[in-house]
């Protein structure tokens, strides 16, 4: 035998020695749990989501501080965002928008539009918008609930529709016009508490009346519907949305959820049962998994008013919620109450958005909204003392 084949004969002796050790050390075994572990945890992850957004309740984010973040989102997930101005307001300020979506999907999708802080001293409006979008963006990969929203879906997220009133922390834009009462739809009903003024000689500024033997105040819906910059905007966007599926319009203060279904209710609007019956299914969901009531059509006392709700659900003819966030003890009409328990509020609306953006498609076909997301642990939260 040659030296070759000696050297080739030790190789495969050492190799058959180096299998029994670790056939029966079980070296071998504890590699294959190793790897089968692996794949196991990767899998529950999907199933399983556990991240949230880093949030401290101090970090309430203004109009510049919004921009700058959805900015440094869109230049960390380049291939999920996409941010850009639907129009200005008053003072000239960008009105930012961000879709979110796997671009890397092509596959026909359905839309929907987020919106919040029209009202410009309803913060937390603004700060839900902002916090289930980094939710959506930071679970993409490690959540399978969160994937298939953004491969099937394309959604819209304007975080400020008001950015004058929220810099100046107020609930009318820079016109003096309370904007969810500038939709055309109902438009300057008195007895819904709204005059259609407008500046007063082009010039001077009526945020709202006092009428003291109602004791109560009456707020200025603008000269006609759309006559602002900023619901202008929002209403020329929504014509481009292709398969315009569900509208979520955000608020602060009641601690209640409202619905497009809470409209239909009333003599102004003509709704199916069965569209009945799918609205009533989301508002009950609301009620039994979250921190929040739901408001249903015959116990929803307000006539029509201009809001952005109603005109949705009239334009388009899709769900359309109107989401309150906080509890009832805050009100802000005119600046009163504080703002406080950022994170417990953020966490509390999360179930929401992802219980409608998970069942965008049943929605879209108004179909029962039956599927139940995965969320973090920890949310929703226990209620606040």
């Amino acid at each position: 035998m040659n030296i070759r084949g000696i050297s080739k004969l030790k190789v495969i002796v050492i190799t058959c020695i180096l299998l029994i050790v670790m056939l029966s050390t079980g070296c071998f075994e504890e590699i294959q749990i190793t790897v089968d572990k692996k794949d196991k945890e990767k899998e529950l992850q999907l199933d399983n989501p556990s991240i949230l957004p880093n949030w401290r309740d101090e970090d309430y984010h203004d109009y510049y501080t919004t921009t700058q973040m959805l900015n440094d989102l869109n230049d960390k997930y380049p291939e999920l965002t996409n941010v850009f101005s639907i129009g200005k307001s008053v003072l000239d300020r960008d009105i930012w928008c961000l879709r979110l979506t796997n671009e890397n999907n092509n596959n026909e999708k359905y839309s929907c539009l987020i919106d919040g802080c029209i009202h410009g001293n309803e913060w937390e409006a603004g700060e839900t918008c902002l916090y289930i979008t980094e939710f959506l963006l930071i679970n993409f990969d490690i959540n399978k609930t969160v994937k298939h929203i953004l491969n099937t879906s394309e959604i819209y997220i304007v975080p400020l529709l008001n950015p004058d009133g929220r810099q100046a922390n107020t609930r009318w834009n820079e016109n003096g016009i309370d904007l969810n009462r500038n939709y055309n739809v109902h438009f300057g009903r008195l007895r819904s508490d709204n005059y259609p003024l407008g500046k007063l000689f082009g010039r001077i500024k009526i945020p709202y009346i006092y009428r003291p033997l109602k004791k109560s105040i009456a707020t200025n819906c603008g000269r006609y519907p759309f006559s602002e910059p900023e619901t202008r905007a929002i209403k020329n966007f929504m014509k481009s949305l292709h398969r315009y599926s569900l509208y979520v319009n955000c608020h602060t203060a009641t601690h209640n959820f409202g619905a497009s279904g809470i409209i239909s209710y009333k003599p102004e609007f003509t709704v199916s049962n069965h569209e009945r019956n799918i609205l009533n299914t989301a508002i009950e969901w609301v009620d039994d998994n979250t921190e929040y009531s739901g408001i249903y059509g015959e116990n929803f006392k307000y006539s029509g008013i201009g809001c952005a709700m109603d005109w949705v659900f009239s334009k388009y003819r899709i769900p359309s919620f109107t989401f309150e966030l906080l509890s009832r003890d805050y009100e802000p009409w005119l600046d009163q109450g504080k703002h406080d328990n950022l994170v417990h509020w953020m966490k509390t609306g999360l179930p929401v958005f992802m219980y409608l953006l998970a069942n965008i498609e049943n929605l879209h076909d108004w179909e029962t909204p039956d599927i139940n997301p995965s969320l973090p642990e920890g949310v929703p939260p226990s209620p606040l003392n």
